[in-house]
């Protein structure tokens, strides 16, 4: 995924993987780096591209991009 990403806009990054429990640590970690949010997909998925089921994506609320309106 990172090759693919390799032209990625700004504001677009591509993390490490974690494994474990960790993510309202890791959710409150990128709230206070300004990040817009987090996706993640289950591990026993291989990555498709588009909107699956096994797809997460958790918000920042305080984030300017949650208020904008299309």
């Amino acid at each position: 995924m990172e090759r693919l990403l390799a032209r990625r806009p700004d504001g677009i990054t591509v993390a490490p993987f974690e494994r474990g429990e960790i993510g309202l640590d890791l959710f409150r970690a990128a709230c206070r780096m300004g990040f817009e949010g987090l996706v993640s997909r289950h591990r026993d998925r291989p990555y498709r591209g588009g909107r699956q089921k096994h797809w997460t994506k958790v918000k920042n609320r305080s984030h300017p991009a949650v208020e904008r309106e299309l």
